[in-house]
């Protein structure tokens, strides 16, 4: 539970916070939550499942799921500094060391059921992910028009057959890149590229 604003210094100069845990919940859930809606969607092709996978594990979500489970009491962070950008989902980034932790407490299988049983069926309300289609894309463009920025979106690679291709997708604000996303439609990559850009820019 410890931000890396707090994070003490061990064994020359590494610091020690819940960022490495957090990398290790982020692919520990998404790869629980990609099992779980596939068998429980089994009919639904990868794009749905790859949507609906990406608003449940999206950091908002998990930030807003940290706060649900009260684990946000818990988070040690330097208060003085809330204005930095890496404060904006620290609750949620807490969320996936936490899961990270119990993985590597019980292993797998009891961290599956746990991430099902205890976060999944207790605190999400699956058809409300489902019914709830924020378009990012237009959020940016907004933003952009209102800041005098020019947004615009670059296709990087398409791959894959006809019937299951792969796309990845750009964002650049004034010719800069921003943010990168994929999907299995044009339509998806660029929603998840502006997802990214959005939290990154810390646009509502």
């Amino acid at each position: 539970m410890i931000h890396n604003s707090v994070a003490k210094e061990v064994n020359g100069g590494f610091k020690v916070s819940n960022e490495r845990l957090e990398y290790l919940g982020d692919a520990v859930l998404g790869m629980v939550v990609a099992e779980y809606l596939f068998k429980r969607f089994p009919y639904k092709n990868e794009g749905f499942l790859t949507e609906i996978r990406s608003r449940i594990v999206s950091r908002e979500s998990m930030d807003k799921l940290c706060k649900k489970v009260k684990l946000n009491d818990l988070v040690e962070y330097d208060s003085k500094n809330r204005n930095m950008s890496s404060f904006r989902y620290i609750y949620g980034d807490a969320m996936e060391a936490f899961i990270g932790a119990v993985y590597m407490d019980v292993g797998f299988k009891k961290c599956q059921q746990f991430i099902i049983d205890k976060l999944l069926h207790t605190h999400i309300d699956l058809e409300t992910v489902i019914e709830t289609d924020t378009n990012y894309k237009s959020k940016l463009i907004e933003w952009s028009q209102k800041n005098n920025k020019f947004v615009r979106f670059e296709t990087l690679e398409e791959k894959g057959s006809a019937h299951q291709k792969q796309f990845k997708v750009q964002v650049l604000i004034d010719d800069e890149i921003v943010s990168k996303g994929a999907g299995f439609s044009k339509k998806t990559a660029e929603q998840d590229a502006a997802r990214r850009a959005c939290e990154l820019l810390e646009i509502q």
